[in-house]
C-alpha cells in the first residue's frame, strides 16, 4: 500500500477554538480519526509529524473576554490548557500541540501576509461597515446582533441566526444593535487588503474539479465544487481588532489578520516549534500533506488555505482533506452555547481509564458520510456487547484457559486441522484489510475488520472447545491454545492505532511489545515456551447507573436550556390598582385530597384557609399524586365566586406557575406562615 515516493507525512488537525472545551463531535469529527491514522503511520515506520493546536484569536474570544471582564490572553490561556490536558489524557498523540497567541506564530504569520503584500498579491478594498461611535470601533459581525429577518428571533448574530440557523449579513439585521455598547451603529468607512479568489479560480478547477475527484470524499468534492462553480469572491485578509497578529505593513494601524488567514498558518509556525527541519515537512516534493477537519472547515481547507499556499509559492498542496459529517448528541445538534455536549475533560473524570471505550464507539459510529448521533444507551451497548463480549471475551478465555492448563506458557503447535489452516491462512488477510481501510481514510471500516479478527478468535474457540477435549486430547488444546493466542498477539498490534490503552495493556498481560505492523500476520509471533503474565479483564462493563446519571445531566441542561431560551406570554391590558385591591390572596394547607372520578385532571382538595375550611377543585392531577400534597401551603384566592366542576362546588383558585416542561408548580410562601396570612 506505501507509496514509494512518499517519504513523509504532515498530518494536521482542524484547530479547536480556544473560547471553550473540546467535546465529543470535535472528537469524532476530527482527532480520533486523526490519531488512528497517525499510529498506524507509525507502526509502519513512517516519518510523520502530527501538528495541533489551538486557534486563539478571533471575535468570540474577545467577546467572551468582556462578558468575564478579563483579557482575551487570559481566556485563551485558560482554554488551551484544559484543551490541551484534555487531549493528552485521552491519547491524542501530537508531535506538538501549539497555540496562534506564540510569539513564534505571530512572526510566522505576520512574515506570510508580507510575503504575499509584496509580490502584490492582495488587492485593497475601502467599503462601508458598521461602527459603534462611543467606543470608537468598527463592529465584527458577531459584535452586532439584531432581529433575524427569516425567522423573527431577537438576539440573531450579524453572521447567523443560532435560532433557524441561517447564514447572515450584519446588514440583514432588523434593528441592529452594537453588542458592546447597546447601541444603534453606524456605517463607517473602512479599508482592508482582500485574497483574490477569482484569479485563482481556473488553477482551482485544475487542481480540485479535475485533480481530486476520484481521491477526495464525496462531501469534501461535493462542496469544493459547489463552491468554485457558483463563483469566487475577493475574501478580506484584514479586520478591524485589537486581538490578533498584527498587519505587518504601513497604513494598518488597528488591523489585525482575519482568524480564517491567520490559523491555518498556525499548523506551519508549530512545526517551527517542532523541528528547525521543518521546511522539509511543508516544502518537500515528497511529502504528504493531510489535512483532519469537520465539514464546516472544508472551504477553509480545500479552497481558501491552498490557495493561500499557491499564492505564496514555495509550499506543498493537501494531498487529502478527510472530512466527516456532523455528529449529534441524543437526537439534538451539539451546541456548545447550549451546553448541550459531551466534554472531554468531564468524561474522563467520570469515566476514568475508560478513553478506548469513547474513541470505539467514535469510530464505530464515525459521521463519515452522514450526520450520525451518539446516545449514552448505545456508548453502553456497544461497550458490553462488543469490547466485553467479543474482544475481551476472547482475550480472557484464551490468556485464562493458558495459565489454567500450561501455568501461562505458550504451548506448542501440533498437528494441524483442516478447521486450524483455514483459520491460520484466514488472520494473514487482516492486515492487508484494515491497512486498506486505514490508508484510503475508512476508519469506521478498519474497526470492524479488527473486531472481525476478534470474532474469528471467538468462533474458534467455540468450535474447538478446548475445555472439554483437555480430559480426553490434551495434546489437541496445545495446539488449540497455540493459535487463539497468535491472534491475540495479532490483535495487539491491529489494535493500537484504535485502541492504545487497552492493547497497551493486552500486550504487558502476554509480555509482548511490538507494535510493528509489519510483524502482523506473522502466526508465530509468541513463541513456545514464553511466559505470559499474570490475565485480567481488559474491558469491564458499564452499569446502567452510570448511563442514567449522564442522561440526567442531559435533561438538566435541556431544562435550563428551555428557560432561558422561554419567552414570556406579553402582559395582559393594565388594571386599575383598586382591581387588584379586590382579589383577597390567603396562605392555607392542604388537608385532604383526592382524584376526581372519571376524570384526567381533577384534583379535589379540602383547604384550611385560616377564615374556613373550604372544598376546592384543581386541574393538576396530571403533575401530582394526591397523597404527594397532604399538608403542603399554598396560596389560594378566597373571595372567587364558587363555581360547579363535575358537579362538585369549588370555592376558590390555588395559584400556580407553569415551569419550563410545563408542569404546572405551587406559588406558595418559601417558609411556614400562619393559614389565613394575606399575600399582598
Amino acid at each position: 500500500m506505501e507509496n514509494k515516493d512518499i517519504k513523509r507525512y504532515t498530518v494536521t488537525t482542524a484547530l479547536p477554538y480556544a473560547n471553550g472545551p473540546v467535546h465529543i463531535g470535535h472528537l469524532a469529527g476530527v482527532y480520533v480519526p486523526a490519531d488512528i491514522y497517525v499510529r498506524y503511520l507509525r507502526a509502519n515506520h513512517r516519518d510523520v509529524a502530527f501538528i495541533g493546536g489551538s486557534d486563539e484569536h478571533g471575535v468570540p474570544i474577545t467577546i467572551k473576554a468582556r462578558k468575564e471582564g478579563l483579557s482575551p490572553q487570559n481566556i485563551v490561556d485558560r482554554y488551551h490548557n484544559i484543551i490541551k490536558k484534555s487531549f493528552e489524557d485521552f491519547g491524542i498523540s501530537f508531535d506538538i500541540y501549539s497555540r496562534t497567541s506564540s510569539e513564534t506564530h505571530h512572526k510566522t504569520a505576520s512574515e506570510f501576509f508580507k510575503k504575499l503584500y509584496d509580490e502584490d498579491k492582495f488587492i485593497v478594498k475601502t467599503n462601508e461597515q458598521y461602527y459603534d461611535a462611543d467606543n470608537k470601533m468598527f463592529l465584527a459581525d458577531r459584535y452586532i446582533t439584531g432581529t433575524c429577518p427569516h425567522c423573527g428571533f431577537e438576539k440573531a448574530y450579524g453572521d447567523q441566526c443560532e435560532s433557524c440557523g441561517t447564514s447572515l449579513s450584519a446588514t440583514d439585521l432588523i434593528n441592529p444593535k452594537s453588542a458592546v455598547s447597546g447601541n444603534v451603529p453606524v456605517m463607517k468607512e473602512t479599508k482592508h487588503w482582500y485574497l483574490p479568489l477569482d484569479k485563482y479560480e481556473p488553477w482551482l478547477k485544475e487542481w480540485i474539479i479535475d485533480g481530486h475527484k476520484n481521491d477526495w470524499r464525496p462531501n469534501v468534492y461535493g462542496q469544493c465544487k459547489s463552491w468554485i462553480d457558483s463563483g469566487l469572491h475577493p475574501r478580506a485578509v484584514t479586520r478591524d481588532l485589537d486581538w490578533g497578529v498584527k498587519v505587518p505593513i504601513e497604513d494598518a494601524e488597528g488591523k489585525v489578520l482575519y482568524v480564517w488567514f491567520d490559523a491555518p498558518i498556525g499548523y506551519i509556525s508549530a512545526t517551527k516549534e517542532l523541528t528547525p527541519d521543518w521546511e522539509k515537512y511543508w516544502k518537500s516534493k515528497d511529502t504528504k500533506l493531510v489535512h483532519f477537519i469537520g465539514k464546516d472547515n472544508i472551504v477553509f481547507h480545500c479552497i481558501i488555505f491552498p490557495t493561500m499556499l499557491k499564492a505564496e509559492g514555495s509550499y506543498i498542496l493537501p494531498d487529502n482533506v478527510p472530512s466527516n459529517e456532523f455528529l449529534n448528541l441524543e437526537g439534538d445538534k451539539i451546541s456548545t452555547s447550549r451546553n448541550w455536549a459531551v466534554w472531554l475533560h468531564e468524561y474522563l473524570e467520570e469515566f476514568p481509564d475508560k478513553q478506548d471505550v469513547l474513541r470505539y464507539v467514535l469510530t464505530a459510529n464515525a459521521p463519515e458520510t452522514k450526520d450520525n448521533d451518539f446516545t449514552w444507551k448505545d456508548f453502553q451497548t456497544r461497550n458490553n456487547s462488543e469490547l466485553v463480549a467479543i474482544l475481551g471475551n476472547f482475550v480472557n478465555r484464551a490468556l485464562v484457559l493458558t495459565k489454567k492448563y500450561f501455568d501461562g506458557h505458550i504451548p506448542l503447535r501440533g498437528e494441524l486441522t483442516d478447521f486450524d489452516k483455514t483459520t491460520l491462512e484466514e488472520i494473514k488477510t487482516f492486515p492487508l484489510r484494515i491497512s486498506s481501510a486505514l490508508e484510503t481514510y475508512h476508519f469506521r471500516e478498519g474497526l470492524r475488520e479488527l473486531m472481525n479478527l476478534a470474532r474469528l478468535g471467538n468462533k474458534y474457540l467455540a468450535d474447538t472447545e478446548p475445555w472439554k477435549v483437555w480430559k480426553t486430547d490434551p495434546k489437541r488444546v496445545e495446539t488449540i491454545l497455540n493459535i487463539s493466542l497468535q491472534i491475540v498477539a495479532n490483535l495487539s498490534i491491529l489494535g493500537n492505532p484504535f485502541l492504545p490503552f487497552s492493547m497497551d495493556k493486552l500486550r504487558k498481560m502476554i509480555n509482548f511489545d511490538i507494535i510493528d505492523w509489519n510483524k502482523s500476520g506473522d502466526l508465530d509471533l509468541l513463541e513456545e515456551g514464553h511466559k505470559l503474565n499474570k490475565p485480567s479483564l481488559l474491558f469491564d462493563q458499564i452499569d446502567d447507573k452510570a448511563i442514567e446519571n449522564q442522561i440526567n445531566k442531559l435533561m438538566e441542561t435541556k431544562k435550563a436550556n428551555i428557560l432561558s431560551e422561554a419567552k414570556a406570554k406579553p402582559a395582559k391590558p393594565n388594571i386599575e390598582f383598586d382591581d387588584f385591591a379586590k382579589m383577597d390572596i390567603r396562605t392555607g394547607t392542604i388537608l385532604e385530597a383526592e382524584k376526581v372520578t372519571k376524570t384526567k385532571k381533577l384534583l379535589k382538595f379540602l383547604i384550611d384557609t385560616g377564615i374556613d375550611k373550604r372544598t376546592v377543585v384543581s386541574g393538576i392531577a396530571e403533575y401530582y399524586k394526591p397523597e404527594e400534597l397532604i399538608g403542603k401551603q399554598v396560596s389560594i384566592i378566597v373571595n372567587l365566586a364558587p363555581k360547579k366542576l363535575r358537579g362538585i362546588e369549588s370555592r376558590g383558585m390555588i395559584l400556580m406557575a407553569e415551569d419550563a416542561d410545563g408542569k404546572l408548580v405551587f406559588v406558595a410562601p418559601v417558609s411556614d406562615v400562619k393559614n389565613g396570612s394575606e399575600v399582598k
